[in-house]
């Protein structure tokens, strides 16, 4: 047996056990939890539904508190929005966050990617195989930092659309109310502003 074949031969069984450990190791892998941050939430859009009434026909004051709660009461049936009641709480803003530090992937992939290097490397070049598989590992580990921020900025996207469109439809019903008890007051002969 030459010395190349008796080389070889010795590679394999190494070769095998650091395959299978680099699959127990990615087997190992999970997906970490998400972290949730809350932020504070905007007012109520109830300045929308403040109105100046004067009256213009020369209504009394409890006429004019009398014609405005029924118009208030009308307007609550026409729109469901009702202005004096507490706004049912719309939760904290919620931030999305990758569940660990930037950098942390980069990190545990450089460490893993030199033990692993040095290890296939065999005793004559470990130190280049620490070097290369560090580099690889770097690399890989700043891919997964990417992806994870990536997938943050995704899902923060997804609940500011949400937001956003709870809020907008808290401001249209709070404009559909101004505009029906405004109605209701004009045609009983005040003026709104």
């Amino acid at each position: 047996m030459t010395t190349a074949q008796t080389a070889n031969q010795s590679l394999k069984p190494r070769i095998w056990v650091l395959v299978a450990l680099a699959g127990l190791l990615a087997a190992c892998v999970t997906e970490p939890p998400r972290r949730v941050v809350a932020a504070p939430a905007p007012p109520p859009p109830s300045a929308m539904t403040q109105i100046i009434v004067y009256p213009a026909r020369g209504q009394t004051p409890e006429q004019l508190e009398r014609d405005r709660y029924e118009c208030h009461v009308w307007a609550v049936q026409q729109t469901g929005f009702d202005p004096s009641q507490p706004a049912a709480p719309a939760g904290p803003r919620v931030v999305a966050q990758p569940a660990n530090p930037p950098g942390t992937g980069t990190a545990v992939g450089a460490i893993t990617g030199a033990i692993l290097g040095a290890a296939i490397a065999g005793p004559h070049d470990a130190g280049f195989g620490a070097v290369f598989g560090g580099l690889t590992g770097a690399a890989v580990g700043t891919a997964s930092d990417a992806n994870a921020q990536a997938h943050a900025n995704y899902e923060q996207a997804r609940l500011d659309a949400g937001y956003n469109a709870a809020a907008a439809q808290s401001a249209q019903r709070a404009s559909n109310y101004r505009r029906a008890i405004t109605a209701c007051l004009d045609a009983r002969g005040y003026t709104t502003a």
